[in-house]
């Protein structure tokens, strides 16, 4: 099992900044491929970023491709989701997510986090 706990959420103006980080444990971190996902209000959980085990690899959703920025530090068992230039309809409940397959992890992750809230006012 791993245990997945997100942490950065909060209130920020369209325009601004925010770095969520999610924190693993329970299982060797550097053998697993993470990703965040979000669901906004009425809407189904989308996917938003991953990254490769060792951290050379990322992939984005378009709508967030330029702006936020996935990475990893595997001393620290921790992902990282810089965003930058948020919008409004960037709010959502985030969630972090693993699995040993990266294409997985990209689909449908076995692990989940329990989201952490972030709000965009316009």
């Amino acid at each position: 099992q791993v245990q997945l706990v997100e942490s950065g959420g909060g209130l920020v103006q369209a325009g601004g900044s925010l770095r969520l980080s999610c924190a693993a444990s329970g299982r060797t971190f550097s053998n697993y491929a993470m990703g965040w996902f979000r669901q906004a209000p009425g809407k189904e959980r989308e996917f938003v970023a991953a990254i490769s085990p060792s951290g050379g690899t990322t992939y984005y959703a378009d709508s967030v491709k330029g702006r936020f920025t996935i990475s990893r530090d595997n001393a620290k068992n921790t992902v990282y989701l810089q965003m930058n230039s948020l919008k409004p309809e960037d709010t959502a409940v985030y969630y972090c997510a693993a699995d040993t397959s990266y294409i997985a992890v990209i689909q449908t992750p076995n692990y989940w986090g329990q989201g952490t809230q972030v709000t965009v006012s316009s």
